[in-house]
């Protein structure tokens, strides 16, 4: 028979803490602090399990679960002394959740379980205070009917204000027995009128009710938007844990309270949190009384009049003292209690690792490491490395208000705020002029680079996680909100506008690319700080790593800001960003809308200096690191002139008839240009684009050789291979630019010739193709794209509801398809060593800084993985945790 239901109480427990997975975590911490003889009121734990028979079976129960209930109902009578609906000495109870994975406030709770109309009367009598219990009474009416009855709180909170308005009375403290008892009659009407009918007396139905909301909560909207946003999977179900009742509100020697054992803000070893006596848990965080401060320096530092813990209750503070550090030595980590004191007695009602900030848990990891209560392995695996983010980007205080305008997705981290604009040319100028600017865009192409520069950061109404504003962004370190579907833009009258609310060019406003929000106006910001306990456990992270963690980075900024934040080389530079400067686009544009080989040629002679200085000083910065330079790739209409203007413009540069260069513009539109004429395509149609790109890159390696005296070794990747001929023809233009530059300048070249791998034939073309490329660097953004079918610019639209519906459990922008692209990155990766035993394997595409992406790449095999400035800490501490976790993996 299964075992539905295990209890716990006096100092023994069916369960323990690795029951995790069955009990939900607070059900394995309280029977791990019960097993420890901790004060822990008894009770027993229905296990997750019973939740996913719950929803497999129509809302049902298992057959012995009814019986199993029973038996813990009177283990925790005999360990009470109180009997389950008695009406002389009633047991009562709590009902709470507690799935595996920690979720504050998501699920439902249900206190006083049990009281009635004649328990009521009997629990007055036998605490001696009938005051108590009818202020237990009117809570459990007004918990039970929201949770299980579906009644809205408003209803009770409406009752209860208008009653102390009329009696002149302020605090809930205030109100006696006599008018606790007429508003829980006031509250009965009320539920019979919302329902139609009386509130349940019984209290096995009662009891009943509650474990199958708390079941129902599981898939509540709130629970469902946590679990999407934390990655938890429906499949896990909660547990229920059934608890005897133990009372903070009886009077001024009880009391109940929340805290962290230390500063989950800072990672200080402090006691942190608040307490309030004479009240019961959701008082603390209901914001009707303020609570007070547990110890008497938090007093002090608050500037509270009122009591601290420490001198209020001082035998139960040293107490409690005592079991917060035996509770986190034993857990050894920072952990979140909630307790209750009835009568002078102390409580322990929960465990559970405490939340923190990223800063707080570099502290906490670091300290705990010192301390000797966790390895050094150990404090590395214990910081999530998206978390990271916090410490690298401004953020938005805590404190400050938000109005908040629309929502879109969180593109890029951190916050900006600045004046709106809505092109590239304006927000340059203005940044010029000394303003702060968030570029506003419909989306963005590759001609808004120098806008997207120059703002502060930036807003689009369109595009997904990895959209062309996405991926440059995060590249830039600028925080993005992209998506942002229920904003409009209008160019013309240069607003953007919402619900009515109309804002134009000039009006300031606030974006948080971490959680996707616009507001309104000046938000209150914290600047980035990167503690001692940042490069302390990044020092450990790199001694345990074995994949490379390098940068995409095509601007010094770029790479400088890489290599401070521990980048080892350049895994992409995209040239064709570098073509967008205002300076470089006339001779671009001449490039492409040349007639012959000759025009292009004498349009390309214009851009090889500027490539070839961008080149060096990349190569300076890097100092000796590798650098991998990626051919022209983009279609050729993204360069292209659109208006009369922009053509006169070439037009005059060139010497050519405005009406036939509009012509051969329109000759070169593409209905799909992302599956069209673009990366290797253009260097086998006009190899003399592929032959200036070879020639900057290795004359700018023998220029910064010289100057630096590091050997520059450039690693030449050529894009959109499918076809091992391709890369043939295009590789034997590299290696003749090679040898011409070293005839030239006498100087000895070592460099290798690679390609990137973003199409479904070339992985599974890989053995073929790895007899000519000495690389491989995954490109798994187009990968993702052309194995799905799907564009990542316009793919939000419909991945939403797929993700709401289960069909899939994230973006595959966003993380890896580990199944699907991932199996064409195993069989390109297999067969490409087969070939080639010394091939270099790395992925550069934006799942290069995905921590789950990351441990797929140590998994495979790669070499090293890729990603933009701004995530290479993360890459850095994923890549750690990934080889420790294949390390552990192994040994077990």
């Amino acid at each position: 028979m299964t075992q539905w239901v295990f209890t716990f109480g006096d100092g023994k427990a069916e369960g323990q803490s690795s029951m995790r997975d069955l009990l939900g975590g607070k059900g394995a911490n309280l029977a791990e602090m019960s097993n420890m003889g901790l004060p822990v009121p008894p009770g027993f734990t229905i296990t997750t399990e019973a939740c996913i028979w719950y929803y497999a079976n129509g809302r049902s129960y298992p057959a012995e679960l009814k019986a199993q209930v029973e038996t813990g109902l009177a283990q925790i009578g005999t360990l009470t002394g109180k009997v389950f609906g008695d009406a002389a000495n009633p047991l009562l109870v709590s009902v709470r959740s507690g799935a595996r994975a920690s979720m504050p406030g998501m699920m439902d709770t249900i206190l006083n379980l049990g009281l009635n109309d004649v328990t009521v009367a009997a629990l007055g009598q036998g605490s001696g205070d009938e005051r108590f219990a009818y202020d237990s009474y009117r809570r459990f009416i007004q918990m039970y009917s929201n949770v299980v009855l579906d009644v809205d709180h408003h209803n009770f909170e409406d009752i209860l204000e208008i009653y102390k308005e009329r009696k002149g009375l302020t605090l809930d403290t205030d109100l006696s027995a006599a008018d606790w008892k007429h508003l829980v009659g006031e509250y009965k009407r009320r539920v019979e009128e919302e329902t139609g009918s009386p509130f349940p007396q019984d209290p096995r139905e009662q009891l009943w009710g509650a474990m199958g909301a708390v079941f129902s909560s599981w898939m509540n909207q709130r629970a469902i938007t946590y679990r999407r946003l934390h990655a938890i999977p429906e499949s896990w179900g909660t547990a229920v844990n059934v608890q005897a009742m133990v009372f903070g509100n009886m009077g001024e020697t009880s009391a109940t309270g929340v805290a962290f054992t230390r500063n989950p803000s800072t990672g200080a070893k402090e006691l942190y949190g608040e307490f309030l006596i004479n009240a019961q848990g959701e008082d603390v965080v209901a914001g009707i009384r303020t609570p007070q401060n547990i110890t008497e320096i938090a007093r002090i530092n608050a500037g509270s009049d009122k009591p601290s813990m420490e001198t209020a209750l001082p035998e139960v503070y040293q107490q409690f003292i005592a079991v917060a550090a035996t509770l986190e030595k034993h857990y050894r980590d920072m952990q979140d209690l909630e307790f209750t004191v009835e009568r002078g007695k102390l409580w322990m009602l929960q465990t559970r690792n405490g939340k923190r900030t990223a800063k707080a848990s570099l502290r906490i990891a670091v300290e705990l490491a010192n301390e000797g209560l966790l390895t050094r392995e150990e404090a590395v695996s214990r910081v999530e490395p998206s978390s990271l983010d916090q410490l690298l980007h401004p953020t938005i205080d805590p404190k400050a208000e938000r109005r908040v305008l629309a929502t879109g997705l969180p593109a890029s981290p951190g916050a900006a705020q600045g004046e709106i604009v809505f092109n590239s040319d304006e927000a340059e100028a203005m940044k010029a002029g000394g303003h702060k600017v968030i570029l506003v865009r419909v989306e963005t192409s590759p001609e808004d680079i120098h806008g997207m520069h120059a703002a502060e950061g930036i807003l689009t109404t369109r595009g997904g996680m990895t959209s062309h504003a996405a991926v440059v962004a995060r590249g830039m370190g600028k925080p993005c909100v992209s998506g942002a579907g229920t904003l409009r833009v209008d160019y013309q009258a240069q607003t953007m506008s919402i619900a009515g609310k109309v804002l134009r060019k000039g009006d300031v406003i606030t974006i948080d690319g971490s959680t996707g929000q616009v507001l309104l106006g000046e938000v209150p910001m914290l600047q980035p700080e990167l503690s001692g306990e940042f490069s302390t456990l990044m020092g450990w992270a790199d001694g345990f790593r074995r994949l490379k963690v390098r940068t995409n980075a095509e601007t010094p900024a770029d790479a400088r800001a890489a290599v401070e934040f521990g980048a080892e080389g350049i895994g992409l530079c995209r040239t064709e960003h570098m073509f967008f400067d205002e300076e470089r686009i006339v001779a671009m544009r001449e490039m492409i809308l040349a007639n012959d080989e000759d025009g292009r040629r004498a349009a390309l002679a214009k851009l090889l200096p500027m490539q070839r200085s961008d080149f060096v000083e990349l190569f300076e910065i890097m100092a000796g690191l590798p650098v991998t330079i990626r051919l022209l790739d983009p279609p050729l209409h993204e360069f292209l002139p659109h208006t009369d203007a922009e053509i006169a413009e070439v037009a005059a540069a060139m010497g050519a008839d405005p009406k036939k260069l509009k012509a051969r513009a329109e000759e070169l539109h593409e209905v799909n240009p992302m599956l069209g004429f673009r990366g290797c395509r253009l260097a086998v149609a006009y190899p003399e684009i592929a032959e200036m790109q070879a020639r900057a890159i290795f004359e700018a390696a023998v220029i910064a050789g010289r100057k630096s005296g590091k050997p520059v070794v450039p690693e030449v990747m050529v894009p959109l291979v499918s076809i091992k001929a391709e890369l043939d023809l295009v590789k034997a233009r590299i290696v003749a630019m090679a040898e011409a530059v070293m005839k030239e300048t006498g100087a000895s070249l070592d460099y290798i010739v690679g390609t990137m791998i973003e199409l479904p034939r070339a992985a599974l073309q890989a053995g073929k193709i790895a007899e000519s490329a000495e690389f491989f660097s995954f490109g798994t953004n187009d990968l993702t794209q052309t194995t799905y079918g799907i564009s990542r610019d316009d793919a939000a639209s419909f991945l939403n509801p797929y993700i709401n519906k289960g069909i899939i459990s994230i973006d595959p922008f966003v993380s890896l398809d580990q199944e699907g692209v991932g199996e064409l990155v195993q069989i390109a990766a297999d067969r490409g060593r087969k070939t080639r035993p010394d091939i270099k394997l790395g992925i550069c595409g934006e799942h290069g800084g995905d921590p789950p992406s990351i441990h797929f790449c140590e998994r495979v095999g790669l070499d090293y993985v890729s990603c933009s400035p701004f995530r290479v800490p993360i890459a850095r501490l994923a890549a750690a945790q990934a080889a420790l976790g294949k390390a552990a993996a192994g040994q077990a």
